[in-house]
């Protein structure tokens, strides 16, 4: 597998990431990731890593919260070369999420867009914050520590967020872009990944977001976090994207690939 990192020249998203198939296997589609509030491209290496080893490029995009729809499809458009593999799909965590369906939703033919995967979506309600105790009573929660609570129960990824100097802390408790709360509903088949015990989106909000998507999948991890790409159950989640695409690519109107009729206990 190959790692490459880049500056689009003039792009907002600043430092992008490309994981590759290993050498001699044809590509089976092409991710474009959209990261959310405080994170950069470098935080989906795992994730990339992963998807790359079961033959899909990704590309990860810098911090991109800021940019409006055209401007997004603009940088990934550009990122993902004028010939990707298909089929194009584009996944996105917290903000990400809302980005990657407002850039699905005015995508064009050059970037043929055929899925996405929402992953914690950002709640469009008012943003959490870490828990403030009453006067008088014991002192206040760290606000890092609740973040790191809220995002990933991963140790590796807590550790790797700490001590990242290019992660920016703190943006968890900050309001969703005004842009981003629009209503974007994309045709397109989408695979929603939320944790059961996300503190910063209930989980409520998004089925109410699934049902609105005429085409989605809801998976839901048990006891899962924020940040569910990088919860960790992160091998379950990986897992469950490559079924999903592997469904995509064989048929684009998801038709099951397999079905299991029995397990132990039922």
């Amino acid at each position: 597998m190959t790692t490459t990192t880049a500056d689009l020249a003039g792009a907002a998203g600043g430092t992008t990431h490309t994981w590759e198939p290993p050498s001699g296997i044809a590509p089976r589609g092409t991710l474009l990731v959209f990261p959310g509030r405080g994170e950069h491209s470098g935080v989906y290496e795992r994730f990339g890593l992963r998807l790359a080893a079961d033959g899909y490029v990704v590309h990860a995009l810098g911090s991109t919260p800021g940019l409006d729809a055209t401007s997004a499809l603009a940088l990934a458009t550009a990122l993902a070369g004028p010939e990707p593999a298909v089929p194009v799909v584009l996944v996105g965590s917290d903000t990400g999420a809302l980005q990657a369906l407002q850039t699905a939703a005015t995508a064009d033919p050059g970037l043929p867009v055929e899925g996405v995967i929402l992953a914690g979506t950002a709640p469009t309600a008012a943003a959490p914050g870490p828990p403030q105790e009453a006067e008088g009573g014991p002192e206040p929660q760290d606000d890092w520590q609740w973040e790191l609570a809220a995002r990933t129960a991963c140790p590796t990824h807590r550790r790797r967020l700490t001590d990242d100097a290019a992660f920016v802390r703190g943006q968890l408790t900050t309001d969703v872009p005004a842009h981003l709360l629009d209503a974007a509903r994309p045709a397109l088949p989408a695979l929603l990944l939320h944790g059961e015990a996300d503190p910063v989106t209930p989980l409520e909000e998004i089925r109410e977001l699934a049902a609105q998507l005429p085409r989605a999948t809801l998976a839901v991890l048990h006891d899962g976090l924020h940040d569910v790409l990088n919860d960790a159950a992160h091998r379950t989640i990986a897992a469950a994207v490559v079924q999903w695409l592997e469904r995509l690519r064989t048929d684009r109107s998801m038709s099951p690939l397999l079905t299991v009729e029995s397990e132990p206990g039922r």
